[in-house]
Order: C-alpha cells, then structure tokens, then sequence
C-alpha cells in the first residue's frame, strides 16, 4: 500500500517539502545504498513537458513525492536496469525501482572512493498502463553487473 498522497498548497511547498526531506542527506535504500538528490531534480521529477522540457508543474507527479522514500526503502521493490533511448540499451549503472500502483523511481548509479556503491536521484513518475508491460521485461538490476560497468567506467 503506497503512502497517502502528499496534498500542499502550491509549487514553493511542494519544493521545499522535497528539499527538507531529500535534500539534507542522503536516504538509504532497503539494501544499504545510499541515495543522494539534488534541489534540481525537483525540476525534471515533479514538472511535464509541454511545450520545452520540464515546462509545467505537475501536481498528479508531485502529490506521489514522499512514495520515493517508500519505493527506495521497500525490499518488495521491483528493481530493473534503466534504458538509454539514445543506445537504445539497458544500463546496469541505472536502477528503475518500480512499486506501489506503477510508480517508479530512477536512479544514477556510481562508486564512491571506497569502492561502495551509492546513487543519485534522477526521477520518479507513475507509468503509464500501456508502457508498463515494457518497463517490467528490462533486465533485473544485479549489484555485481553495476559494479562492474562502473569499474570499467
């Protein structure tokens, strides 16, 4: 069951909800990575694009914000390897977490100095029903095949 949805006055409280509570330290996943956002990333999470890229606050994405912390730290999360369009490939360095009624979130993955992983926040949106099927036929992520794409790096 996905948390309740997050309802705030406007776009400002939407932000600053998600930089008091992503922003200030990283959030770790069920499996011990740790998860860094950045405030911009509010901009590509939480906006559609309309007309230019990342154009128009969406209230539908940013009423799921606190289901990021929910899908990251739910070992029941399904984990997959993003897709890059423009090799038209699946990454093992990226890491699609999928849960509660189609909701993902993408995450970058690199190596911190001491060799353990960690992963940045890139986006989260629920998917649409008729992609879904695709999304869910990606590669499962493995710990051990991202590491060692990163390593060759």
């Amino acid at each position: 069951m996905p948390p309740p949805l997050l309802k705030l006055a406007d776009q400002a409280a939407y932000q600053q909800h998600f930089v008091a509570k992503y922003c200030a330290g990283p959030l770790m996943t069920h499996d011990g990575i740790p998860v860094f956002f950045k405030r911009h990333a509010f901009y590509h999470a939480f906006f559609d694009t309309v007309v230019h890229k990342d154009d128009t606050f969406s209230t539908v994405r940013a009423e799921r914000m606190d289901w990021i912390e929910a899908t990251l730290t739910d070992p029941q999360t399904q984990r997959l390897q993003g897709y890059l369009a423009k090799t038209k490939t699946h990454d093992p360095a990226r890491r699609v977490e999928l849960r509660h009624q189609n909701f993902i979130v993408v995450l970058i993955m690199g190596m911190k100095q001491d060799g353990s992983l960690k992963a940045e926040f890139l986006t989260c949106y629920a998917v649409n029903n008729n992609r879904l099927p695709k999304v869910q036929q990606a590669p499962a992520w493995n710990r051990q095949d991202c590491e060692n794409v990163l390593r060759k790096g």
